[in-house]
């Protein structure tokens, strides 16, 4: 991007930032929407909050796709549903009250957590299979657009007939609109905010892709720890800032529903990427490195989605078994991966 690497990490910084800020400013306004629309915090956390702050990182991946970078690519997307689940741990240390899992617990987000394992196998089925393309573009990536699809009907009709509840607790939280809400707001204002954040973090997440690749090039560190690490993080950061925000605010299944819901379009990355990139089929461009990353990112949801079944109410330190054993496992995975694996 720029000639000087200073300069590059210096652009990394300030745009990861501005992510940050328009990013916590989202979640007030999806909230409000949430309430003002009916359309309930699940819905509009996996939808609409969970795509947005998304936004970064589509364009991260995208940009480097189209630009002949696909390890970069593939690193940015599998490497930000890895960071988002870890920093769901970091919203249940932010919650005092009770383990998050617990009190955050609904049919929704359990069916979304279960549809994100589904996708994550796609590429790495598509990664061992023949390498097949259709205009230079993997059949994998239209199955992944269409199990997406399929799998927001799923939540949609998890909503409006669930046949199956958690048991309400002291420390469950409800997801009910709020009545009489009269914050001055209308609802063609909020939306407009909401858009006009959107595209703000869309274009921070043009430069963190940019200067990110400009990193990698003059600093000599590969792709994959630069995708899975420094642009992957930055670019998670709305996910990381409107879930603590969310839980702070009370919209608990708002906050879980951002994560799972942005982790599982964030698999869409790969699929982007791969209408993106014009020589051939990305998943056969995956390295040891990146099935290591996805496998992880496997791990890890399996394990949230157990702690959203068993619903412990307190753990150590208030924080549920699931958050520390995703905590380990982050840090732990990626210090190996660091160390080349």
């Amino acid at each position: 991007m720029f000639d000087s690497l200073s300069i590059n990490i210096g652009v990394f910084l300030i745009a990861a930032f501005v992510i940050a800020i328009a990013g916590s400013k989202m979640t007030k306004v999806a909230d409000s929407l949430a309430d003002k629309t009916g359309l309930g915090e699940a819905l509009v956390g996996a939808i609409l909050l969970g795509g947005s702050t998304s936004l970064p990182g589509i364009v991260t991946s995208v940009t480097a796709a189209a630009t002949n970078h696909p390890e970069l690519a593939i690193s940015n997307a599998i490497g930000g549903i890895a960071a988002q689940t870890a920093f769901l741990s970091i919203a249940d240390i932010a919650y005092r009250k009770a383990n998050l899992e617990h009190a955050a617990a609904s049919l929704a987000n359990l069916t979304q957590g279960t549809l994100l394992v589904a996708l994550l196998a796609v590429p790495l089925l598509a990664m061992a299979g023949p390498e097949v393309s259709i205009l230079a573009i993997h059949p994998a990536s239209f199955v992944l657009l269409g199990a997406y699809l399929y799998g927001l009907n799923l939540v949609s009709q998890a909503n409006k007939n669930p046949m199956w509840e958690p048991t309400e607790t002291d420390n469950t939280k409800v997801d009910e609109p709020e009545e009489n809400i009269d914050d001055g707001s209308s609802l063609t204002g909020l939306w407009l905010s909401f858009f006009l954040l959107a595209i703000t973090v869309g274009v921070a997440g043009y430069f963190v892709a940019e200067s990110g690749i400009a990193i990698s090039e003059k600093s000599g560190i590969s792709q994959s720890v630069v995708g899975g690490l420094f642009t992957a993080i930055s670019t998670s950061l709305p996910e990381l800032v409107t879930s603590v925000a969310a839980v702070r605010q009370g919209a608990l299944t708002l906050a879980v529903s951002d994560i799972i819901g942005g982790n599982t379009f964030d698999v869409l990355f790969i699929a982007f990427s791969d209408f993106a990139y014009r020589r051939g089929s990305i998943y056969h461009g995956l390295t040891n490195s990146q099935s290591f990353v996805i496998s992880l990112a496997i791990l890890m949801t399996g394990i949230l989605l157990l702690g959203l079944l068993r619903r412990q109410e307190y753990g150590l330190g208030k924080i549920g078994f699931e958050s520390w054993l995703i905590l380990i496992l982050y840090i732990g995975g990626f210090s190996l991966l660091f160390v080349g694996i």
